[in-house]
């Protein structure tokens, strides 16, 4: 259990001394999740740091605004929104559900501050997930050179997606896509038909998988 936990990211080069001592002082929770059950709901209060440990999780964001739910599967090693335990929102992003048979660890709010604050690799580790996190979202700020239709598609995918290789399922219409991206119907329509024709996605009604993004980016190119 130790080499399974030094590997999550927020504990990556703790020597086995210092964790041996976090592990005496902080509460750790094991928690096992069957498939398709819930860890965290959107937009309930976030508190706690939780810990994928093995299998995957399904991130799951509603935006009832825009009329579209958007999925992401992730695998473990995760942890799940490091960067909403402070701020001005402190409130989960996405629903998390168990796609496969997962177990968690989560560490409650407190002990962050009174233990694991204290050990540097720690926070070094959590400034590096905040500071990418932000790296990531100026880059693509910036990166506004889209020419295609199958740019526009790729970006709307990645700007919501937390991993490059992500396995994507978005509901969405083909009429409300093409008004996100600021693109007709038919265009969207025949665009999503060629990349189907190209083994990159799959098409159902309102519905659309992305395999890979990663393959999707490297059409691209």
């Amino acid at each position: 259990m130790y080499d399974t936990l030094l590997q999550l990211p927020l504990f990556q080069g703790l020597c086995k001394d210092d964790f041996t001592t976090i592990i005496e002082k902080v509460k750790f929770h094991f928690q096992d999740f069957k498939q398709g059950e819930s860890i965290v709901k959107q937009g309930t209060s976030c508190n706690q740091l939780i810990f994928l440990l093995n299998g995957k999780i399904t991130l799951k964001v509603v935006d009832s605004l825009n009329g579209y739910t958007f999925h992401e599967i992730i695998p473990a090693p995760h942890v799940i929104e490091p960067y909403s335990l402070f701020g001005m929102s402190t409130s989960y992003t996405g629903t998390y559900l168990a796609e496969t048979d997962v177990k968690v660890l989560t560490i409650d709010k407190s002990f962050l501050y009174d233990e694991l604050n204290h050990y540097e690799i720690f926070r070094l580790n959590y400034l590096n997930i905040l500071s990418n996190r932000i790296q990531i979202a100026h880059q693509k700020l910036w990166s506004t050179h889209l020419q295609t239709l199958e740019e526009k598609f790729y970006r709307f995918l990645s700007d919501r997606s937390l991993r490059p290789q992500a396995e994507i399922t978005l509901q969405i219409t083909m009429e409300d896509l093409a008004r996100l991206i600021h693109e007709t119907r038919i265009n969207v329509s025949r665009m999503l038909n060629n990349l189907q024709a190209q083994g990159l996605i799959q098409l159902k009604r309102k519905e659309m998988y992305i395999p890979a993004l990663d393959k999707l980016a490297k059409s691209l190119i």
